[in-house]
């Protein structure tokens, strides 16, 4: 017999599924032009190398000031990124100064999201519990302080909210991907509103952050998509670009209610196609 539960604020309501992505129909973007076998090899074991010399490093740049170990983080996420074969290209108004208190969203396509973000504002990251699990990934998220959520779990849904506004209060950023799930760019899902609460409770600006992929389907993450498969995806794939775009930040004084504040910021990500953002400056 089944049983009718609440729908939780974190719940992935994405239509992409390893059957019906991207990835799984190439005819939706175009075929994807891939590298050799050796090429994608060198460039997996390069990744996974870089990811490791952040996690050794972590415990040492913990003690360095606060700016030096953003700026490493900064370094260290634009390494990853070229590391897996990535080239991104980034656009934005002037960086906010390390200090000032902001909530950071955007679109969620791929686990890819998270190093190309820190690579512009490195903050604390709200992950689902299952990224802790991850080989590798997740011991460097962990080390991060990413803050792991159960996404069915309203009752620890109002402690999760606290703890994000007292980093917030702090001076600190949060990193956050209110659709819930990743949505692999064929679209974009509704932004939840439970995270722009920790905003509001702590006065703190919003910042969007608008995410694109070509081809698409070589970076789209999905529902059970196995994450070896996805990082495999991602190191054969021959020229594939991120694009990240920092909007306009938002004040949380403008939107006095969660629901308002979460629309402002959807639709500010969504009503931005990439092309929109101005020049995008290639990485260095």
């Amino acid at each position: 017999m089944s049983t009718t539960t609440a729908a939780s604020p974190w719940l992935p309501t994405a239509p992409c599924t390893p059957g019906h992505d991207c990835a799984a129909h190439p005819e939706t973007y175009g075929p994807v032009d891939t590298v050799g076998h050796a090429r994608a090899v060198v460039r997996l074991a390069a990744g996974v190398s870089t990811v490791l010399v952040g996690l050794l490093a972590a415990p040492a740049a913990a003690l360095l000031p606060g700016t030096v170990r953003l700026s490493l983080v900064r370094s260290w996420a634009r390494a990853v990124v070229r590391a897996f074969g990535v080239r991104a290209r980034y656009a934005s108004p002037a960086s906010p100064a390390a200090g000032v208190p902001l909530l950071v969203v955007a679109n969620h396509v791929s686990w890819l999201d998270i190093p190309l973000v820190a690579a512009v504002l490195p903050g604390r990251m709200v992950a689902k519990k299952e990224v802790r699990g991850w080989p590798v990934l997740g011991t460097a998220a962990a080390l991060g302080g990413t803050l792991f959520i159960d996404r069915d779990g309203l009752r620890a849904l109002p402690g999760t909210v606290r703890e994000m506004a007292g980093v917030l209060a702090a001076g600190g950023r949060v990193v956050v991907f209110p659709e819930g799930s990743t949505w692999c760019g064929r679209a974009v899902g509704r932004f939840r509103r439970a995270a722009f609460q920790a905003a509001l409770d702590a006065g703190a600006d919003v910042q969007p952050v608008r995410l694109d992929f070509r081809p698409t389907g070589a970076a789209a993450y999905v529902g059970p998509d196995p994450l070896g498969t996805s990082l495999w995806r991602v190191v054969t794939a021959r020229s594939l670009t991120a694009e990240v775009g920092l909007l306009p930040r938002i004040p949380a004084a403008r939107h006095p209610e969660r629901r308002a504040l979460a629309a402002a910021a959807e639709r500010a990500v969504t009503g931005l196609a990439s092309e929109d953002v101005g020049s995008y400056r290639p990485e260095p």
